[in-house]
Order: structure tokens, then sequence, then C-alpha cells
């Protein structure tokens, strides 16, 4: 990287939304740092899918080609390493690295994902992205009509029934403990032959991450190839707090819909400010938050 340490913006984050937004400014000849600690929250899953152009390739073929053809925009530079730290100045913002690395910039945009919180519970987190999954539309054709799970309760676990149904009828939902579904969620299940296994959860049973059965505390087994869970996850980064960006109760960056947060001259986009996880609507709200930021810049000095 040249030495310097002014930019008209930088994003933290190098993976799908980060590199759309770095496209998009690249192309609009600004000066872009993008810092990248090289942990994106996919890290595990072996295949992306309903990508259209990109479908079955693997999260990194997909990331190293965005990178090498963002790399060849000469005014977007790359930093690996984790920024730790966030401040507004008079200008815009300073921004430090885990090294004690400075870096200031005109706008910043956030596209720092977030980090999954693994159930403590055996082979959990080992399976995640691979065969535990968060999202059918990524996932459940390459498991359709199998042995299927899903680990939730209450209102949350009757929505997902609903929607996983769609893809196959094996169907269980395992709430590890006592159920929370209202008797007229049970009828509906029922009606739909979806089983409830209120059992205690001790083990998920794999070979490399890939589910063969549940191990419950009383001894008893389940089979099964796929279980879909949506474990509860925190900010993959603090500096959008630090900023006084504003989160929703579900603890994403509240944005609007051209991807600007509550901090002026801040964009968020990606996993960090949506509930739809997905690699084609992170590369769509990169672009949007690439171009908005873009325009901030003309605006302000047009």
């Amino acid at each position: 990287m040249e030495d310097k340490n002014e930019f008209d913006v930088i994003i933290i984050g190098g993976s799908y939304a980060g590199l759309s937004a770095a496209m998009t400014l690249g192309r609009a000849l600004r000066n872009v740092l993008v810092i990248d600690s090289g942990k994106p929250c996919n890290i595990q899953t072996p295949y992306s899918h309903n990508l259209i152009t990109q479908d079955g390739k693997t999260p990194k073929e997909i990331s190293s080609l965005a990178k090498e053809q963002v790399q060849q925009y000469d005014t977007v530079k790359f930093r690996n390493g984790l920024a730790i730290k966030g401040r507004k100045t008079k200008t815009g913002f300073e921004i430090e690295t885990e090294k004690g690395a400075l870096f200031t910039a005109t706008k910043l945009i956030l596209a720092t994902g977030v980090k999954d919180l693994m159930p403590n519970i055996k082979g959990f987190a080992d399976c995640w992205g691979i065969s535990i999954l968060h999202c059918p539309y990524c996932h459940g054709y390459e498991y359709k009509g199998d042995p299927t799970g899903i680990l939730a309760n209450g209102d949350s676990a009757f929505e997902f029934a609903k929607l996983i149904n769609n893809w196959t009828t094996n169907l269980t939902i395992f709430t590890n403990g006592p159920a929370t579904l209202s008797d007229a969620q049970l009828e509906s299940l029922s009606t739909y032959h979806i089983n409830i296994n209120e059992t205690k959860i001790d083990a998920f049973n794999h070979v490399n991450g890939l589910l063969e059965s549940i191990s419950f505390v009383n001894g008893e087994k389940a089979s099964i190839k796929a279980l879909y869970a949506r474990p509860e996850f925190e900010q993959h980064c603090k500096i959008p707090m630090e900023l006084d960006c504003e989160l929703s109760e579900q603890n994403h960056i509240i944005v609007d819909s051209f991807q600007k947060t509550t901090v002026d001259g801040v964009h968020a986009c990606g996993d960090n400010a949506a509930m739809f996880r997905a690699v084609s609507y992170a590369i769509a709200t990169g672009t949007i938050a690439g171009a908005m930021t873009n325009r901030s810049l003309i605006e302000e000095n047009f």
C-alpha cells in the first residue's frame, strides 16, 4: 500500500458488501481505503447459492475474484488488519488498527458484518454454515426432502416451520426444553405432520460438519441431515457503537433506504444492517452505500 493515511472514504470490512462499495467508489475516482481482518461470518460455508452467475461457487472463490477486480482501480487501496477504534473529527473520521496505524477519511462505510454467538451445545459450532443453517434460500435446495430439524421455540419456531416446510415435509422442531407454542400453533403443526421434540439436547453428531444425528440427555438419538437455527449475534466491530450509530432492537445498525446511518457521514451495508443475510443482498447494499457516499461528497464540494 502506498504511504498514505488520508482518504476520501474508509471502508471497514472487505467481504462482499465492502468490496461492492469499494468498486462503486473506485469507478467514481474516489481515493478509498479498505481495512479488512479476513474473518467473514460465512468462513465455514462450503458453497454459496442463490447468487446469479456464481451459484455453487465457494465463498472464497467469489470474494477473491471480487477483490481481484476491485484492485484494478488504482484509487482503491487495501490494508490487512483489524480496525479497533474510530472517532469523529472536525473533517471526518479517524480509524485506528490493532497495530496502531491511523487513517483518516471524510466519509466512512461500515461493512463490518456480525458475529454469531454459538449456543453451548457440542457440535453446533462445527456444523454452523455447513449443515446447521440460517437461510433456506441459500441452502434449502441441497437438503430438499431430507430429515430436517429446526432449533427454536414459541412463535419463532412456528414461523420458521412454516417456511422450511416448503423444502421438506420430514420436519421436526427441537425446542431443547418445554415447548412454548400455543395450542393453535400445535394444532396447525400437527395438521402438516411437523413433529415437536422437547427433549434437552446433549450434542450434534457429525462428520466434518455434516450432521448425522442429535444426541439427547436421556440417551436417545434422532437421525437428521440438516438443522435450521438463528443463534443470537452481536456486531462484529465495536466502532459503530463508538461513533454512536443507533442500533435496532434486533441489534442491527439502523439505516435508511440509502444505507445512511443515524450518524452524519457514515453509511453501513451488509449483514450488520439487515436481517436478510445473503451474498446478493450484501452486494446490493454495498453498491448503494458506495453510490450514496459518493453523492454526499459531490453535494458537499460542488
